[in-house]
């Protein structure tokens, strides 16, 4: 579990870092829209992250999931072509302490369901990225689903300030990891 105080909260809220997910193969996929991938009964709606400064590590990755089928899935990975890892994470806050931890089995879908995974809450998690995230660009990764599989999508790289619509920016998504006031843990 990461932990960080409202003061160092703050402060990195200044530096705003995080990035996107990557891509693969899977069963029948289909791009929608213009930003909208399909895959069985799951929709995966704007999958985006933010811009990163020089060096940084770590980046956030976001999309909405709609689950139009009678059946439950469960996301429980991903890739992310700029990264050496992806995790499926959750942030919360206990008082002034800000909680990340790696969701080892996944996030549910339940049937008919809409999950989003967005600054604060839900997300992906980009580990060692290998280059910067920067703004206007896209980076293929994918999603990987219990039954539906590996879904490959393009993640919109969006500015550093960028928060989810109708949601304050912040969260650790907007951490420079790697700095002071972080402990990792179960």
């Amino acid at each position: 579990m990461i932990q960080f105080s409202s003061t160092f909260l703050r402060a990195a809220l200044i530096a705003g870092i995080f990035s996107v997910l990557p891509a693969a193969g899977g069963l029948a996929v289909e791009q929608a829209s213009a930003h909208e991938f399909k895959a069985g009964t799951l929709t995966l709606n704007h999958p985006w992250t933010r811009a990163t400064a020089k060096g940084a590590e770590m980046g956030g990755g976001f999309v909405t999931i709609v689950n139009t089928g009678n059946e439950a899935d469960r996301l429980i990975g991903g890739s992310f072509a700029l990264a050496g890892r992806t995790e499926v994470h959750e942030m919360t806050m206990d008082g002034d302490v800000m909680k990340m931890r790696q969701l080892e089995d996944g996030l549910d879908i339940p049937a008919g369901a809409t999950v989003e995974l967005k600054p604060g809450s839900y997300h992906l998690m980009f580990m060692k990225l290998t280059a910067p995230l920067e703004a206007g660009t896209k980076v293929k990764g994918s999603l990987k689903f219990e039954k539906a599989g590996e879904v490959p999508v393009e993640f919109a790289v969006e500015a550093m300030s960028a928060g989810a619509k109708g949601h304050m920016s912040g969260g650790h998504d907007a951490m420079p990891m790697g700095g002071t006031g972080m402990k990792h843990g179960g």
